[in-house]
């Protein structure tokens, strides 16, 4: 290969790095909100989940649990914000997927709690697509009652039982 193509080929390597360069947008954080919150740890690649580690330079991605009143399944005021900045995430990266874990208190049957918690993920599906993201984009899977983060019974616990935790998957 003569000089002149290979000058030719490295100035066009350059140009196609530098076109997909990623630009990041700085966002301030939300307002400060009075209901539980719990930060889940960066996953990691090994086990087939997305590597979380831009998740985390955004405050408001970091937040990836919602809670829930006793057997409701609507999503609170409180959690919109949060909603809409994952939603516009998923809107900015079309290739990130994620998997909504929905999970219900104790009280209840086996069966109603599984619906209940598959509702839970679905209403946040929603929100989620409200505000970019695509359905392709996200799966909903519910745990009931069968997942619990804390195992007392009072009114304190099961309200951070439930939940849905917002978990990143790598793409398919």
């Amino acid at each position: 290969m003569n000089t002149p193509m290979r000058v030719i080929l490295i100035a066009l390597l350059a140009v196609s790095m530098g076109a997909c360069s990623k630009k990041v947008k700085e966002v301030s954080p939300p307002a400060v909100v009075a209901t539980p919150t719990e930060t889940v740890a960066p996953v990691v690649i090994d086990d087939g989940r997305y590597d979380a580690s831009d998740l985390d330079s955004d405050a408001c991605l970091r937040q990836r649990v919602v809670y829930f009143d006793f057997d409701k399944a609507e999503v609170k005021a409180e959690a919109q914000a949060v909603l809409a900045c994952h939603g516009k995430y998923l809107k900015d990266l079309p290739g990130a997927r994620m998997t909504l874990e929905g999970h219900a208190d104790e009280r209840g049957s086996r069966e109603y709690n599984l619906g209940l918690g598959e509702r839970r993920g679905n209403a946040v599906s929603g929100a989620l697509q409200a505000n970019g993201g695509t359905a392709a984009q996200i799966t909903v899977n519910s745990y009931g009652e069968e997942r619990p983060t804390c195992s007392e019974s009072s009114e304190d616990c099961w309200a951070k039982n439930r939940r849905v935790e917002i978990v990143y998957t790598k793409a398919q």
